[in-house]
């Protein structure tokens, strides 16, 4: 039996193919390469160039492979692009999803891991942020991926498709095999090092006048490392019988930017040139993750997700 992990070019998906491939599982990717270059995948891994919202061409793949759990990360991923375009996101991000999850539904697979945000909470006062608190997304981004979230809830009432939908917090940093490949980059941390590193560079800093202690937005950062083992416990937990649910995945504690520059600067040991630029439309103020049902669920522990250690293994490819 296959495991089908849509996206699996990216940054993050192809983390987690490697995780999968190393634990002994067939694994069938796809992926548009719409934002990314095919990887070079572990011996064994299956690679198809489709869109989740080829419905005929899923098909397809999903019987000839067995399909019998999903891994669902392919979607748009930038807030700006989304209030800037929303029409955009809402065709890749529901409309898509929509068609996948029926081609799995219709071809008996109960099991998914979507990758979904904590975008989905959008401003709220409460800190750090449990799974029970209200979502309200600020941006269509966010409002997508809690669409989503709702569509696979319907499913799992109407059809017995059951979910762990995974609001990641901020995904950082590199493994030994992956990097962020953001062409442009339009994350913190590799923007930071890249400022650092780059003749001329510069990072822009998106607002300084947020209700924190120095102004800058605060932001809860992931290794993708970690995050990528709870895709696995994830899929583990739907295998043993567990029920849908939402998890967040963050390290639990809230870094602000001006903190993350000062990361930068002592672990390069290089400073970090800043200007100020306005705020991002749909940006929350903070955002930090309560991470005890993820402990409690998934039996999962972040333990490389410190800035040093986020920042030195991006580091290490730049």
């Amino acid at each position: 039996m296959t495991v089908l992990v849509t996206g699996g070019a990216g940054y993050i998906g192809s983390a987690v193919v490697d995780a999968l491939a190393a634990h002994g599982e067939d694994v069938l990717v796809i992926d548009n390469l719409s934002r990314s270059t095919r990887p070079d995948f572990p011996g064994g891994v299956e690679f198809e160039s489709v869109d989740i919202g080829d419905t005929e061409s899923l098909e397809h793949l999903v019987r000839r492979h067995g399909i019998e759990s999903c891994i669902h990360l392919a979607a748009l991923i930038a807030v700006g692009e989304s209030v800037a375009d929303p029409g955009l996101y809402i065709e890749n991000n529901v409309v898509q999803s929509a068609r996948l999850l029926r081609v799995l539904v219709r071809n008996g697979v109960s099991r998914l891991v979507f990758s979904s945000s904590a975008a989905v909470y959008g401003n709220t006062s409460t800190t750090p942020i449990s799974e029970s608190e209200s979502t309200q997304p600020t941006s269509p981004y966010g409002w997508t991926k809690l669409v989503a979230e709702q569509m696979l809830e319907m499913h799992d009432h109407a059809d017995g498709l059951r979910s762990v939908s995974l609001r990641y917090f901020n995904a950082a940093g590199a493994t030994a095999r992956r990097t962020s490949p953001h062409r442009p980059a339009t994350h913190l941390i590799p923007l930071a090092v890249r400022a650092a590193t780059e003749p001329d560079g510069r990072l822009t800093v998106f607002g300084d006048d947020y209700p924190t202690p120095d102004g800058t937005a605060v932001r809860d950062y992931i290794h993708v490392a970690d995050l990528t083992e709870a895709h696995l416990l994830a899929l583990d937990y739907l295998r043993a019988g567990g029920s849908t649910t939402a998890v967040n995945l963050g390290a639990g504690v809230g870094h602000s930017v001006f903190e993350v520059v000062a990361a930068v600067e002592r672990v390069l040991g290089r400073p970090v040139a800043c200007e100020i630029g306005p705020r991002r439309m749909g940006d929350p103020a903070e955002l930090v993750a309560s991470t005890q049902r993820a402990r409690h669920l998934l039996g999962w522990e972040p333990s490389r997700s410190t800035l040093a250690e986020i920042v030195s293994s991006l580091a290490a490819h730049s």
